[in-house]
């Protein structure tokens, strides 16, 4: 998969926006008919995507379409109306609010049929996210749930609110967390949505940063999620894509040590040696693996 670094956030129902977005240095284009779009703009933000997707060129865009909540009126109209217009031209469905893999079966089966309807070329993966208690009790079972599934997603806000945890910010996404908590308040469910994603080769990304002032706040964010093996970030506002981008980006050091692994694995295999050694470390096939995906990712991004 192309990397997901940085995922923007934009509003589906206000054109202006998606070319901003297109011209950005984001990863991915989320255009949104969930959140972000008014009760009443929702058949408004649907013909202003499908519009968008047919005649805006997003050729090298991964692009993503957030449906509303399956347990709303418009989650499924948001499948048929979009996806039967434009799907050509998207990546994934970001499917909110998932509780359980039947949540997945379902939008699975829609995009099974609109696509032998229509032809496409590519199958549509599917983002599910987790943002509930009981989201993420089911997680493993949501991540085996097709394979379409390319990410899982933590939604912190809704997880929030359905733990009763305290609400410390503005936007609930993710401030001042360190005036209430003596260490990393989200830690749990970040360590389980990663390994769950992870266990069925799937990437993890992280919920926004609401306070999009805060650069350094957002750093930090990002850098935890980073060291618990996420892959990218939501972001919602440009000003946060060159950070965030940064944070899930390797680095030389990272590069370079990639490399040493990658070359003292294959001159071992030259050898017929089953161990490789660097400085006097036995290196592993986890190891082997992590080096390849990273060196994959340099690469994809130009960095080497």
């Amino acid at each position: 998969m192309k990397p997901r670094r940085s995922i923007l956030s934009v509003p589906g129902h206000v054109q202006k926006m998606h070319a901003k977005a297109l011209n950005s240095e984001a990863d991915v284009i989320m255009l949104d008919m969930e959140d972000s779009v008014p009760i009443d703009a929702k058949e408004a933000a649907r013909s202003q995507i499908v519009d968008s997707l047919q005649s805006m060129a997003w050729g090298h865009k991964t692009v993503a379409v957030r449906i509303n909540g399956l347990d709303t009126p418009y989650g499924y109209q948001d499948i048929l109306a979009v996806a039967e217009k434009a799907g050509s031209a998207i990546d994934t469905i970001v499917v909110p609010k998932v509780n359980h893999p039947g949540d997945i079966h379902f939008v699975s089966r829609m995009l099974d049929g609109i696509e032998m309807n229509r032809g496409f070329a590519e199958r549509i993966g599917i983002e599910a996210s987790i943002e509930s208690a009981e989201g993420l009790e089911n997680v493993s079972e949501t991540a085996r749930a097709s394979d379409r599934i390319r990410t899982l997603v933590f939604g912190i806000a809704d997880y929030s609110a359905s733990v009763g945890a305290r609400l410390v910010s503005i936007s609930g996404h993710g401030e001042k967390e360190e005036a209430i908590y003596p260490g990393h308040r989200w830690h749990f469910p970040l360590s389980r949505i990663s390994m769950a994603a992870k266990a069925n080769g799937l990437l993890a990304i992280d919920a926004p940063y609401g306070n999009f002032k805060d650069i350094e706040g957002l750093k930090r964010s990002a850098a935890m999620a980073a060291s618990l093996g996420f892959d990218g970030k939501w972001v919602i506002h440009p000003g946060q894509i060159e950070t965030v981008n940064a944070v899930f980006a390797p680095t030389e050091e990272d590069i370079a040590r990639a490399e040493k692994v990658i070359k003292a694995h294959e001159a071992a295999v030259k050898a017929g040696r089953g161990a490789v050694a660097i400085d006097g470390r036995m290196v592993d096939n986890a190891t082997i693996r992590l080096a390849n995906q990273l060196w994959g990712q340099a690469r994809h991004l130009k960095l080497r």
